[in-house]
């Protein structure tokens, strides 16, 4: 029985020997490193595999071939509105104009169309008398930045000595010559060389343009007796003058915008004579001033544009 006994014991020390070893590191075998970031090295004996290659336009299936059509699939479920209904093969191989323009197209096109302007002019320069009036351009665009037109200034029964100029005159015992304006018309070249938007009140977008003009006309004016009022009178005389000037309009739709402008009519005008014949003050060669006055009638005018015919169709470079 004792014997039965050891031979067990022996067994089971055989048995166990040989496990416990097994459980051991090797001293001699450095541990392994593992780098996620790279790719794992296949077994010796076997191939690595490589994954199907994806269509521009299409996905993977189950066994690697690609659906074209999934993706378009897909949109058109989801937004019918949005499914394209070209032929994407034919429009990919068509030639593409490598041209790029920064302004692709303008928000107001001005070309063989024509320009309203009814305006109020005042005036800036003169401190002894204003010559505020109504005016009205009409323009006709040849391009789209250059146009040819009209513009007249209503004066008459508008003109209005200022309280300086009282004030001055009383002061110093002097009367200061000042004359009255009746008309004014000229024939004038526009030229538009800027363009562009700003945003305002948050998130709306105001389109404006800038121009500048020239022309040459005529104004009619007079003195206004101040010397001698008891025994001179004027009559209105047309003379030669010149216009220039610019100005800023903003638009609020295609055909009608705010307008601002700065002219300048310039003509040589004739004033009263500070000096009375006392002999014969009705004489009415002694009334005028000798020689003409170079004169700058610099007003500002405030008023609207609208361009005739309200709409057009866009025939730019895309």
């Amino acid at each position: 029985m004792n014997q039965a006994r050891v031979g067990l014991l022996v067994a089971a020390a055989l048995v166990a020997v040989p496990l416990t070893a097994s459980a051991q590191p090797n001293a001699n075998e450095q541990p392994k490193e593992i780098n996620l970031d790279e790719p794992e090295t296949p077994a010796e004996g076997t191939e690595p595999t490589e994954a199907p290659e994806v269509g521009a336009e299409g996905e993977v299936g189950a066994e690697g071939e690609v659906d074209e059509d999934a993706g378009l699939g897909d949109i058109c479920k989801i937004d019918p509105s949005a499914c394209p209904t070209i032929d994407l093969n034919k429009e990919a191989a068509r030639e593409l104009n490598l041209e790029t323009y920064a302004v692709q197209q303008i928000y107001a096109l001005r070309y063989h169309r024509f320009e309203v302007n009814p305006y109020f002019g005042l005036t800036m320069n003169d401190q002894f008398v204003g010559h505020n009036g109504p005016g009205l351009a009409v323009n006709w665009y040849l391009t789209n930045v250059l146009a040819i037109g009209v513009n007249g200034n209503w004066y008459a029964g508008l003109n209005t000595p200022s309280d300086f100029n009282f004030q001055t005159s009383r002061a110093a015992r002097v009367g200061e010559p000042i004359t009255e304006y009746q008309w004014n018309a000229n024939a004038n070249f526009t030229y538009v060389p800027a363009y562009g938007k700003f945003a305002g009140f948050s998130d709306f977008i105001f389109h404006y343009d800038f121009f500048v003009l020239g022309g040459v006309g005529a104004i009619s004016t007079r003195p206004m007796a101040v010397v001698d009022p008891d025994n001179r009178t004027f009559d209105w005389k047309p003379k030669l003058a010149f216009h220039v000037g610019g100005g800023l309009r903003i638009f609020f739709n295609r055909w009608f915008a705010a307008m601002f402008e700065v002219s300048d009519y310039i003509f040589f005008d004739e004033l009263e004579n500070p000096a009375v014949d006392r002999n014969n003050p009705q004489d009415e060669s002694t009334w005028l001033a000798e020689g003409t006055s170079f004169t700058n009638n610099v007003q500002a005018q405030v008023g609207f544009s609208v361009f005739l015919p309200f709409s057009w169709e866009y025939r730019l470079p895309k």
